[in-house]
C-alpha cells in the first residue's frame, strides 16, 4: 500500500515540475493551466479571471506573486481533504 501513496507523492512532483519549468515556480497561467488539464475531475475548470485571481493571491503566501512548491502543496492538500470529505459522506449512506 506504501508504494501507492509514494506513486502519488511522486505524480505531485512531477506534475508541478511539468508547469513550473526550470524556475520551479508557477505563474498565473500555469496555474490555470495546471488545474484545467491535470485537476479537472476535482476542480471545476477555471474560467473566471476573478476565481483565478482570488485562488493564486490565497495560493501565495509570500506575496512574490508565483506560487512555489510549498504553495502548491497546499492546495493538493485543500483538494484532498475537501475530496475525502465527499467520499467519506458517499460511504456512509
Amino acid at each position: 500500500m506504501g508504494e501507492k501513496l509514494e506513486s502519488g507523492m511522486a505524480s505531485i512532483i512531477k506534475v508541478f515540475h511539468k508547469y513550473s519549468g526550470h524556475n520551479c515556480t508557477l505563474r498565473k497561467a500555469d496555474l490555470k493551466a495546471l488545474i484545467n488539464n491535470e485537476m479537472n475531475h476535482f476542480i471545476k475548470k477555471i474560467k473566471d479571471k476573478k476565481i483565478l485571481d482570488r485562488l493564486f493571491t490565497d495560493l501565495d503566501q509570500n506575496g512574490d506573486l508565483e506560487i512555489d512548491f510549498k504553495e502548491f502543496v497546499a492546495l493538493i492538500a485543500m483538494v484532498t481533504s475537501a475530496c475525502h470529505e465527499i467520499f467519506n459522506q458517499a460511504h456512509k449512506h
